[in-house]
């Protein structure tokens, strides 16, 4: 494993909680640290933008409290998205609050950011970059990040069409350091299977949507639920990148899903004021094509522990079958 110990031994299983847009929130990340998971949110969910110093400290008094009263449990570290985009124009002032935080980590999309990274390696901070192909995983390596998210084909919200398979065996090929494996994992063998693929962490987040915590409409929730791999759809119409959403969704904002125009790339808009296209992540729900293996609402804690139990179930078939 080519984690740091600083991170693997917080970790009571291999995962990364994915940061995700509006969804995520204090409540949510705290929860999936408690679990021994890396927890995490865009700090653009935290509006304005002083609020993020405010999300940031109440996260770190609430798991240091927990650590404290649990001295044996493992708590994961928690991070923070950034969209590394011309039109983010929070990008500056919410690294200083990242580093005034020292926040364990840093999850940057769109691109790898020398200020982010130079920021976050000043207390040192670990970048990770999501990337969809290895053309963009080795501009990001050359920047200089820590560890690379590979967001495959299936994977819920922004997502690529690479199958697993063929990213991470390229990967590897040059890079063995720390790498996140995402797409359609919602249960404790595919984070098994992450690992005996050659990732370090699995990156899981539609799963997450589906947790009493995770501030999103109880019809989004059930949604998900009640949702099949053949209900997912991809297209770049909602925020001029690529992602998977939910059929119904799409259907209930009067649109038609098998006939979606695509969108012009250059009009993306990340900042401050948001955008009208920023209404996409409220009224077009992101999933993955993993929603099938969702089949119940629970806590983060339940989740956490479902997973658990299925990734030693997992590993035992393996040995005895060895």
């Amino acid at each position: 494993m080519s984690l740091p110990d600083s991170l693997r031994d917080k970790l009571a299983l291999p995962v990364i909680c994915s940061p995700l847009f509006i969804i995520s929130t204090p409540r949510l990340v705290i929860e999936q640290c408690k679990a021994g998971l890396v927890g995490s949110f865009p700090a653009l969910n935290a509006r304005p933008a002083e609020k993020l110093d405010e999300w940031l400290t109440e996260i770190e008094t609430e798991l240091a409290a927990y650590q404290a009263e649990n001295p044996d449990a493992k708590v994961g570290p928690y991070a923070v998205n950034q969209i590394a985009h011309g039109s983010n124009d929070r990008l500056e002032h919410d690294m200083e609050v990242c580093v005034k935080h020292k926040v364990p980590i840093i999850i940057t999309s769109l691109q790898a950011s020398s200020m982010v990274i130079e920021a976050a390696h000043s207390y040192g901070g670990l970048v990770f970059h999501d990337v969809i192909n290895v053309r963009h995983a080795k501009k990001a390596l050359a920047a200089g990040v820590d560890g690379l998210i590979l967001v495959t084909a299936g994977a819920g919200g922004h997502a690529g069409t690479l199958s697993p398979f063929a990213l991470l065996s390229e990967v590897r090929s040059f890079f063995d350091g720390p790498v996140i494996l995402g797409g359609s994992i919602t249960k404790g063998n595919h984070i098994l299977s992450a690992r005996v693929m050659g990732a370090d962490l699995a990156y899981m987040g539609t799963r997450f949507i589906a947790t009493q915590e995770a501030n999103a409409d109880q019809a989004y929730k059930d949604m998900i639920v009640q949702s099949s791999a053949s209900d997912v759809v991809y297209s770049n119409l909602f925020t001029g990148v690529h992602g998977n959403y939910l059929r119904g969704s799409i259907e209930n904002a009067g649109l038609d899903p098998d006939n979606l125009p695509s969108s012009d790339k250059s009009k993306m808009s990340f900042g401050s004021k948001g955008s009208s296209k920023s209404k996409a992540w409220r009224d077009i729900w992101g999933a993955g094509q993993g929603v099938g293996g969702i089949s119940e609402l629970t806590t983060v804690a339940q989740t956490a522990a479902t997973l658990k139990d299925e990734y030693e179930t997992a590993l035992q078939n393996i040995s005895r079958d060895n």
